[in-house]
């Protein structure tokens, strides 16, 4: 694919979505955007892009990308009765590519109902949250038709930098980020654990966290999350749902293929006991919308401990 020749499609600005087509516009592509809310692109026409009203009018473009919620959501943004595919006059999006978090299935059955269009199905579902994004360290992973995914990653780079890896056909891209997802649930309650018995024992969350990602345990994550933990800031990443989500795939893969997952399971059950927590809360549902680290919050009470910030400036790993 020539660089910056082809028109794009991009439907989904949320969290992800917005910095991602962000960097393709930055990059200087030529794209068109849907958002199911209109004023949340907006921002992007000011920066090049070109806000579309209605899903049919990206059934023009080469290449059309998406990153939404569900799979029920990306059904419906291609077949709905509003969808691109239902609505396209003519010649559809040769590749349509999605980020979105979606299980095996759903992505099965989206792939036979393009392919009967026609149409190649890219799954491209990416690592980071929006601060990774803007850091230029987002990495994605991908797999479908191989001269699709080979046509489509030097456009996925554009905002996945840091590597985008070809795992194969099919489904296969799915299986690697719901195991992903699965093991950012049980480093972070892990990590929870242990800052937490550390603190209890008197050590500064902030000291021990600095000790940890100095260290060969430290990672990307450990580093990006250590403000949250350290300052009790819960500015949505991901959500606890969204989370719980992604543990009931990998544990309904472990039991259809037979591979057993204890530590999964348990903490599924840990992540759990965070939403009877909520109920605590003066505004639960407002609580269970914020990052799923606050997870802390819910083992710190079972530990005895009442949580306060530090108000130290500690950095994300991500700063350049």
């Amino acid at each position: 694919m020539a660089k910056n020749t082809q028109k794009l499609g991009w439907i989904g600005i949320g969290r992800m979505g917005f910095p991602m087509a962000e960097r393709l516009l930055k990059a200087g592509h030529d794209v068109s955007i849907w958002n199911r809310t209109r004023a949340k692109a907006e921002p992007l026409a000011q920066k090049g892009g070109k806000v579309v009203d209605h899903l049919k009018e990206l059934a023009g473009v080469d290449v059309l990308f998406a990153i939404v919620s569900t799979g029920q959501d990306l059904e419906e943004v291609y077949f709905g009765k509003d969808g691109v595919v239902t609505n396209a006059k003519g010649k559809l999006p040769g590749v349509f590519v999605d980020c979105s978090s979606i299980s095996v299935e759903e992505s099965a059955a989206i792939r036979k109902r393009l392919k009967e269009h026609g149409v190649d199905f890219v799954a491209s579902p990416v690592s980071g949250n929006a601060k990774v994004i803007k850091a230029g360290k987002l990495s994605a992973v991908v797999s479908g038709p191989e001269a699709a995914c080979k046509a489509a990653m030097p456009l996925i780079e554009v905002f996945a930098p840091q590597g985008v890896s070809y795992v194969g056909d099919g489904e296969l891209a799915r299986i690697c980020k719901i195991a992903h997802n699965v093991m950012l649930g049980v480093v972070i309650e892990n990590l929870i654990e242990i800052t937490l018995l550390a603190n209890k024992m008197g050590v500064p969350r902030h000291a021990f966290l600095s000790f940890m990602n100095n260290g060969v345990m430290g990672s990307m994550f450990t580093r990006y999350k250590t403000p949250a933990l350290v300052n009790l800031d819960w500015t949505t990443t991901f959500t606890p749902e969204l989370l719980r989500k992604d543990l009931d795939l990998g544990l309904a893969l472990g039991r259809e293929w037979d591979v057993p997952m204890p530590v999964t399971a348990a903490t599924r059950e840990v992540l759990q006991s965070h939403f009877g927590a909520a109920t605590l809360k003066p505004n639960p549902q407002e609580y269970l919308q914020m990052d799923f680290a606050a997870l802390a919050e819910t083992m710190a009470l079972a530990s005895g401990m009442k949580l306060e910030s530090e108000n130290k400036n500690v950095g994300t790993g991500l700063e350049s």
